[in-house]
Protein backbone atom coordinates (compact mmCIF):
# COMPACT_ATOMS: atom_id res chain seq x y z
CA UNK A 1 0.00 0.00 0.00
CA UNK A 2 1.84 3.36 -0.28
CA UNK A 3 2.70 5.64 1.52
CA UNK A 4 0.58 9.22 1.92
CA UNK A 5 2.68 12.16 1.78
CA UNK A 6 1.62 14.63 4.53
CA UNK A 7 1.35 17.77 3.04
CA UNK A 8 0.97 19.59 5.62
CA UNK A 9 4.56 18.48 7.30
CA UNK A 10 5.88 18.69 4.16
CA UNK A 11 4.76 22.76 3.75
CA UNK A 12 6.14 23.33 7.37
CA UNK A 13 9.43 22.12 6.85
CA UNK A 14 9.69 24.27 3.54
CA UNK A 15 7.98 27.42 5.58
CA UNK A 16 11.02 26.51 8.65
CA UNK A 17 13.69 25.94 5.96
CA UNK A 18 12.47 28.80 4.52
CA UNK A 19 12.96 31.00 8.09
CA UNK A 20 15.92 29.75 8.88
CA UNK A 21 17.60 30.99 5.43
CA UNK A 22 16.30 34.42 5.79
CA UNK A 23 16.81 34.38 9.32
CA UNK A 24 20.92 33.44 9.01
CA UNK A 25 21.15 35.98 6.06
CA UNK A 26 19.85 38.20 8.72
CA UNK A 27 22.60 37.37 11.34
CA UNK A 28 25.45 37.49 8.39
CA UNK A 29 24.39 41.01 7.39
CA UNK A 30 23.99 42.32 10.71
CA UNK A 31 27.14 40.62 12.64
CA UNK A 32 29.23 41.83 9.23
CA UNK A 33 31.90 44.60 10.68
CA UNK A 34 32.46 47.64 8.88
CA UNK A 35 33.40 51.45 9.52
CA UNK A 36 30.38 52.24 9.82
CA UNK A 37 29.11 49.13 12.18
CA UNK A 38 32.36 48.43 13.54
CA UNK A 39 30.70 46.58 16.80
CA UNK A 40 32.91 45.91 19.62
CA UNK A 41 35.82 45.58 17.64
CA UNK A 42 38.27 49.38 17.45
CA UNK A 43 40.56 48.78 14.42
CA UNK A 44 43.35 51.10 13.79
CA UNK A 45 41.72 52.03 10.58
CA UNK A 46 38.84 50.58 8.47
CA UNK A 47 38.36 51.54 4.97
CA UNK A 48 35.55 52.26 3.22
CA UNK A 49 33.56 49.83 1.26
CA UNK A 50 35.42 47.15 4.06
CA UNK A 51 33.34 44.20 5.20
CA UNK A 52 34.43 41.84 7.28
CA UNK A 53 31.81 38.90 7.07
CA UNK A 54 30.43 36.95 9.85
CA UNK A 55 31.25 34.58 11.31
CA UNK A 56 34.35 36.30 12.03
CA UNK A 57 37.24 34.06 13.16
CA UNK A 58 40.01 35.57 16.17
CA UNK A 59 40.49 39.00 16.07
CA UNK A 60 42.36 40.41 18.66
CA UNK A 61 44.80 43.76 19.04
CA UNK A 62 42.81 45.80 16.78
CA UNK A 63 43.97 48.89 17.37
CA UNK A 64 47.14 48.10 15.73
CA UNK A 65 45.68 46.67 12.61
CA UNK A 66 44.86 48.91 9.62
CA UNK A 67 42.82 47.69 6.54
CA UNK A 68 42.49 49.73 4.04
CA UNK A 69 39.23 51.01 1.82
CA UNK A 70 36.80 48.15 -0.21
CA UNK A 71 38.44 45.01 1.19
CA UNK A 72 36.67 41.56 1.40
CA UNK A 73 37.57 39.66 4.89
CA UNK A 74 35.95 36.14 4.61
CA UNK A 75 34.00 34.42 6.76
CA UNK A 76 36.25 32.95 10.09
CA UNK A 77 38.99 34.77 9.00
CA UNK A 78 41.46 35.41 12.11
CA UNK A 79 43.40 38.97 11.92
CA UNK A 80 45.58 39.50 15.31
CA UNK A 81 48.40 42.25 16.53
CA UNK A 82 50.83 40.81 19.08
CA UNK A 83 51.00 37.48 21.39
CA UNK A 84 48.11 37.57 22.82
CA UNK A 85 45.10 40.25 23.55
CA UNK A 86 45.26 43.15 25.71
CA UNK A 87 48.93 44.04 25.17
CA UNK A 88 50.34 47.38 24.32
CA UNK A 89 52.17 47.17 21.04
CA UNK A 90 53.19 50.86 21.31
CA UNK A 91 52.71 54.06 19.06
CA UNK A 92 52.67 51.92 15.46
CA UNK A 93 50.25 49.45 13.67
CA UNK A 94 51.55 46.08 13.34
CA UNK A 95 49.25 44.72 10.88
CA UNK A 96 48.82 46.83 7.75
CA UNK A 97 46.22 45.85 4.57
CA UNK A 98 45.74 47.54 1.71
CA UNK A 99 43.31 48.93 -0.53
CA UNK A 100 41.06 45.90 -2.73
CA UNK A 101 42.36 42.84 -0.45
CA UNK A 102 40.32 40.16 -0.58
CA UNK A 103 41.24 37.40 2.44
CA UNK A 104 39.60 34.20 2.10
CA UNK A 105 37.67 32.11 4.08
CA UNK A 106 39.28 30.48 7.01
CA UNK A 107 42.58 32.51 6.39
CA UNK A 108 44.88 33.68 9.52
CA UNK A 109 47.08 36.49 9.51
CA UNK A 110 48.93 36.71 12.63
CA UNK A 111 51.37 39.68 12.88
CA UNK A 112 53.16 39.56 16.26
CA UNK A 113 55.58 41.59 14.40
CA UNK A 114 54.94 43.88 11.29
CA UNK A 115 53.00 42.24 8.54
CA UNK A 116 52.33 43.91 5.34
CA UNK A 117 49.76 43.12 2.64
CA UNK A 118 50.14 45.17 -0.14
CA UNK A 119 47.04 47.01 -2.26
CA UNK A 120 44.92 44.51 -4.50
CA UNK A 121 45.97 40.98 -3.20
CA UNK A 122 43.79 37.89 -3.86
CA UNK A 123 44.22 34.81 -1.35
CA UNK A 124 42.25 32.03 -1.69
CA UNK A 125 40.87 29.98 1.36
CA UNK A 126 42.98 28.82 3.95
CA UNK A 127 46.41 30.71 3.65
CA UNK A 128 48.41 30.97 6.57
CA UNK A 129 50.58 34.24 7.10
CA UNK A 130 52.10 34.55 10.26
CA UNK A 131 55.41 36.77 11.27
CA UNK A 132 56.39 34.02 14.22
CA UNK A 133 57.68 31.03 14.26
CA UNK A 134 58.36 28.16 17.34
CA UNK A 135 62.21 27.92 18.13
CA UNK A 136 63.56 24.54 19.44
CA UNK A 137 67.43 25.46 20.28
CA UNK A 138 67.20 23.98 23.60
CA UNK A 139 66.77 20.08 23.24
CA UNK A 140 65.29 20.12 26.58
CA UNK A 141 62.80 22.33 26.79
CA UNK A 142 59.06 21.26 25.29
CA UNK A 143 59.25 22.98 22.18
CA UNK A 144 55.57 25.19 23.04
CA UNK A 145 57.67 26.46 26.15
CA UNK A 146 60.32 27.94 23.78
CA UNK A 147 60.49 32.13 23.05
CA UNK A 148 59.50 31.76 19.65
CA UNK A 149 61.52 33.72 16.86
CA UNK A 150 59.97 36.84 14.99
CA UNK A 151 60.90 38.05 12.09
CA UNK A 152 58.35 41.32 9.48
CA UNK A 153 56.83 39.62 6.73
CA UNK A 154 55.80 42.17 3.35
CA UNK A 155 53.75 40.88 1.05
CA UNK A 156 53.79 43.48 -2.18
CA UNK A 157 50.72 44.88 -4.20
CA UNK A 158 48.97 42.76 -6.61
CA UNK A 159 50.11 39.15 -5.59
CA UNK A 160 47.36 36.15 -5.74
CA UNK A 161 48.23 33.82 -2.87
CA UNK A 162 46.76 30.15 -4.11
CA UNK A 163 44.26 27.94 -1.36
CA UNK A 164 46.59 26.73 1.39
CA UNK A 165 49.41 28.63 1.33
CA UNK A 166 51.81 29.15 3.66
CA UNK A 167 53.71 32.32 4.30
CA UNK A 168 56.42 31.82 6.66
CA UNK A 169 58.12 34.74 9.00
CA UNK A 170 60.57 37.23 7.10
CA UNK A 171 58.80 36.51 3.83
CA UNK A 172 59.46 39.55 1.32
CA UNK A 173 57.06 38.93 -1.46
CA UNK A 174 57.51 41.16 -4.36
CA UNK A 175 54.67 42.87 -6.55
CA UNK A 176 52.66 40.76 -9.00
CA UNK A 177 53.45 36.98 -7.77
CA UNK A 178 51.56 34.17 -7.95
CA UNK A 179 51.73 31.35 -5.30
CA UNK A 180 50.48 28.37 -6.08
CA UNK A 181 48.09 26.25 -4.00
CA UNK A 182 49.95 24.60 -1.03
CA UNK A 183 53.08 26.33 -1.38
CA UNK A 184 55.12 27.58 1.71
CA UNK A 185 56.75 30.59 0.98
CA UNK A 186 60.27 31.66 2.84
CA UNK A 187 62.96 34.54 2.22
CA UNK A 188 63.23 36.79 -1.12
CA UNK A 189 60.33 36.42 -3.79
CA UNK A 190 61.08 38.88 -7.04
CA UNK A 191 58.51 40.73 -8.22
CA UNK A 192 56.37 39.10 -11.89
CA UNK A 193 57.19 35.30 -10.24
CA UNK A 194 55.09 32.40 -10.23
CA UNK A 195 56.26 30.03 -6.93
CA UNK A 196 55.74 26.73 -5.91
CA UNK A 197 56.62 23.76 -3.18
CA UNK A 198 57.57 23.47 -0.03
CA UNK A 199 59.43 25.41 -0.01
CA UNK A 200 58.67 27.39 -2.60
CA UNK A 201 60.71 28.05 -5.60
CA UNK A 202 60.38 30.33 -8.67
CA UNK A 203 59.10 28.20 -11.35
CA UNK A 204 58.52 31.09 -13.77
CA UNK A 205 59.44 34.95 -13.61
CA UNK A 206 58.76 38.04 -16.57
CA UNK A 207 61.64 40.18 -17.36
CA UNK A 208 61.29 43.35 -19.84
CA UNK A 209 64.02 41.70 -21.48
CA UNK A 210 63.09 38.09 -22.03
CA UNK A 211 58.91 38.04 -21.07
CA UNK A 212 57.76 34.98 -19.26
CA UNK A 213 60.68 32.35 -18.77
CA UNK A 214 59.64 29.55 -19.08
CA UNK A 215 56.72 30.98 -21.90
CA UNK A 216 53.48 30.60 -20.87
CA UNK A 217 51.66 27.53 -22.16
CA UNK A 218 48.67 29.26 -23.10
CA UNK A 219 47.42 32.56 -24.59
CA UNK A 220 46.55 35.70 -22.73
CA UNK A 221 43.19 36.34 -22.38
CA UNK A 222 41.86 38.68 -24.90
CA UNK A 223 40.54 41.83 -22.68
CA UNK A 224 36.78 42.99 -23.41
CA UNK A 225 36.80 45.88 -25.84
CA UNK A 226 35.44 48.63 -24.69
CA UNK A 227 32.20 50.08 -24.86
CA UNK A 228 30.67 46.77 -24.36
CA UNK A 229 27.73 46.63 -21.93
CA UNK A 230 26.80 43.66 -19.45
CA UNK A 231 23.47 43.51 -21.81
CA UNK A 232 25.76 42.64 -24.84
CA UNK A 233 27.66 40.28 -22.87
CA UNK A 234 24.43 37.98 -21.78
CA UNK A 235 23.41 38.06 -25.32
CA UNK A 236 26.68 36.55 -26.59
CA UNK A 237 26.72 33.64 -23.51
CA UNK A 238 23.67 32.40 -25.36
CA UNK A 239 24.48 31.80 -29.13
CA UNK A 240 25.44 28.47 -30.03
CA UNK A 241 29.06 27.66 -31.32
CA UNK A 242 28.03 27.98 -34.56
CA UNK A 243 26.76 31.18 -34.31
CA UNK A 244 29.75 32.03 -33.03
CA UNK A 245 31.51 30.67 -36.09
CA UNK A 246 29.41 32.79 -37.88
CA UNK A 247 30.83 35.45 -36.05
CA UNK A 248 34.40 35.23 -36.21
CA UNK A 249 33.96 34.57 -39.77
CA UNK A 250 32.76 38.11 -40.29
CA UNK A 251 36.75 39.28 -39.38
CA UNK A 252 37.43 37.72 -43.20
CA UNK A 253 35.04 39.57 -45.50
CA UNK A 254 35.45 37.31 -48.51
CA UNK A 255 34.11 34.24 -46.15
CA UNK A 256 31.72 36.28 -44.65
CA UNK A 257 29.85 37.33 -47.60
CA UNK A 258 30.04 33.72 -49.18
CA UNK A 259 28.61 32.41 -45.53
CA UNK A 260 25.72 35.47 -45.50
CA UNK A 261 24.55 34.55 -49.63
CA UNK A 262 24.17 30.47 -48.76
CA UNK A 263 21.06 31.53 -47.89
CA UNK A 264 19.97 33.25 -50.96
CA UNK A 265 21.69 30.48 -53.41
CA UNK A 266 19.72 28.36 -51.82
CA UNK A 267 16.05 29.90 -51.58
Amino acid sequence: MPHRKNTFSSWRSRLAQKAVHAGWAWVQRTGSVTAAHPGRFRFGALGTGTRLAFPLGTVFGEPWIQVGAHCIIGEQVTLTAGLMPDLDLGPEPILRIGDGVVLGRGSHVIADTTVTIGSDCYFGPYVYVTSTNHSYDDPHQPIGKQWPRMDAVEIGPGCWIGTGAVILPGARIGRNVVVAAGAVVRGAVPDHAVVAGAPARVVRRWTPAEGWQPPLRTPAPVPIPDGITPGQLRELSKLDDEAVARLAELDDPERAAGRLAEPAAEG
